[in-house]
């Protein structure tokens, strides 16, 4: 497998759960910008959307969206790691990621377009209702996002989280969300996954 990837993007939480997974697997940068990986190709012959991640398989298969991604990594090199399909556990674990994609991952967004004065002041209010609801989940002391065990969701959502620095914003009100991160980033594969990406030295 092959995973194209832009530094510290939410391409981070797919890379984050192949080097969990174990599996065997390559990486390469893309330049989502000039739609050009490091090694010259055309990006948008890979993925005509020109974003990432990109999954590659062994058989030539393309799989994008980090969401898909992720589960179907888990799923097919360590099964039984996730939940099994059909339960409420599993349907939890897709609920959390979908509340990441689209109420945490989409609240970060618009601050990579310029915003500014009020605008960004109601972005930010935006983020922090959103990033409230995760501090209230976790306030009942579980370890990671779905209770116990580490999951693609937590991967993601530490993934996100990671561009509050970038956007001057401020986790410090959430207390047990950087308690989650910092469990997060202490795991060997997360680790080990930034340093591919340049993230970490």
């Amino acid at each position: 497998m092959k995973l194209y990837y832009s530094p510290g993007a939410c391409s981070l939480a797919s890379h984050i759960v192949l080097a969990e997974s174990g599996a065997t697997y390559s990486v390469e940068r893309a330049d989502i910008r000039a739609k050009k990986t490091e090694t010259g190709a055309d990006f948008t012959a890979i993925s005509p959307r020109g974003a990432v991640p990109v999954l590659v398989l062994e058989d030539g298969e393309v799989l994008t969206e980090g969401v898909a991604i992720m589960q179907f990594v888990a799923d097919s090199v360590t099964p039984g790691k996730l939940p099994a399909p059909g339960t409420l556990a599993r349907a939890r674990l897709q609920e959390a990621l979908n509340f990441v994609s689209t109420e945490v991952h989409k609240t970060y967004s618009p601050f990579f377009r310029g915003l500014e004065g009020a605008a960004k002041e109601a972005q930010i209010a935006l983020l922090n209702s959103r990033l409230a609801l995760v501090e209230a989940k976790l306030a009942d002391g579980r370890e990671y996002l779905l209770g116990a065990d580490f999951t693609p969701a937590d991967a993601y959502l530490f993934t996100v989280t990671n561009w509050s620095k970038g956007i001057g914003h401020d986790l410090s009100a959430f207390s047990l969300l950087q308690a989650l991160r910092a469990r997060i980033a202490g795991r060997p594969a997360v680790q080990a996954a930034m340093k591919a990406e340049g993230l970490l030295k």
